[in-house]
């Protein structure tokens, strides 16, 4: 188990260290501001969808390891998945993070973030990309908080 817990958190510093998506994104039509006031997390998220489909993805902004990761994580596996689709992953991934037990849901490599439940101040970290990709879906316009 201690080499998996490794390996997940390597993956999780890479993405730290390396984001994937971490650009504005020019042609967005679809996009949402999110805010952790208890760890200072900001991000702008920026979608592009076309015929209900996800076709790019990408984020700015500065937060921790676990906030940034987890928004570089959630990029990438939105590319290319429908709008329902994505919303499967968002309550699978939260359900994930929460502990609650919804309905499985393969999430990939976003599983490398299940850690994270076990330190409840740090799920507000890892949820905020996907609180704010909530947003970003329902055009709200208004800035997501994690409080």
């Amino acid at each position: 188990m201690s080499d998996l817990r490794d390996l997940y958190q390597e993956v999780i510093f890479d993405h730290n260290r390396n984001p994937r998506n971490f650009r504005a994104m020019e042609d967005a039509n679809r996009t949402a501001e999110g805010f952790n006031p208890l760890c200072g997390d900001r991000l702008t998220l920026y979608l592009k969808v076309d015929d209900g489909r996800i076709v790019d993805a990408s984020f700015q902004g500065s937060g921790c390891a676990i906030s940034t990761a987890s928004a570089s994580l959630m990029t990438d596996a939105l590319k290319g998945r429908t709008v329902e689709e994505a919303e499967g992953l968002f309550h699978g991934f939260h359900d994930l993070i929460t502990g609650e037990g919804g309905a499985p849901v393969d999430l990939g490599k976003l599983e490398v973030l299940s850690g994270v439940r076990e330190f409840p101040t740090r799920v507000k970290c890892a949820t905020l990309a996907w609180h704010t990709l909530n947003a970003a879906l329902d055009d709200q316009g208004e800035p997501v908080t994690t409080e």
